[in-house]
């Protein structure tokens, strides 16, 4: 009796911390931090690159936040005569909605995501750089679980998207749209909360 007891104490308490969570007035704090490089055997083709976004967002009431993400992406590839290098700072204000309370719930994130920076092309020693601008809406659907009252591990897919980019220096825009819930891809996240 005294451990069903003890059991149900523990998921009650398990219970009352993840609710706590997501209150008015709560903060999250996560992000992303990326790096890969690549070299293809036999050739003298490289690729690196590099990226940080944080993000921090607060509860305006419960499981309700609003918040924003800043960061910086760097990317360079390589051959024999031909470097491309591109630099971004990006922006991402979002607001993001959680089902009921509990220790597992659903979440729809709807962000704007921005970016601008330049490009840089060198071939044989000769340089080039364009200015870039990319603003986008994305509605992104996802999945948190609340092991401890402090902590959010997240399943997130992209979901529905558009993003308008632009070359700034040559005058092209792209506009592109797409619904993307890759179910064997998702992202997973980790959120702190306090």
């Amino acid at each position: 009796m005294k451990k069903i007891l003890l059991t149900l104490t523990a998921v009650a308490g398990l219970t009352i911390a993840a609710n706590a969570q997501t209150e008015q007035g709560k903060i999250m704090v996560g992000g992303q931090i990326g790096f890969e490089t690549s070299k293809v055997k036999d050739t003298d083709f490289k690729n690196n690159s590099f990226s940080i976004n944080p993000t921090v967002g607060y509860f305006v009431s419960d499981n309700l936040a609003i918040g924003t993400g800043v960061g910086y992406d760097w990317s360079k590839n390589e051959t024999t005569d031909n470097s491309t290098k591109r630099d971004a700072f990006k922006v991402s204000p979002f607001v993001r909605k959680y089902s009921a309370n509990g220790p597992l719930r659903f979440f729809a994130q709807l962000s704007v995501p921005m970016s601008w920076g330049k490009t840089t092309v060198e071939t044989n020693n000769v340089k080039a750089e364009s200015k870039f601008e990319n603003y986008g809406v994305e509605l992104a659907p996802g999945l948190a679980y609340f092991p401890t009252s402090k902590i959010g591990i997240e399943l997130k897919v992209r979901g529905l998207y558009y993003n308008y980019n632009k070359d700034k220096t040559n005058d092209v825009a792209e506009n592109t749209f797409g619904l993307n819930v890759n179910s064997l891809a998702p992202t997973l996240g980790v959120q702190f909360h306090f």
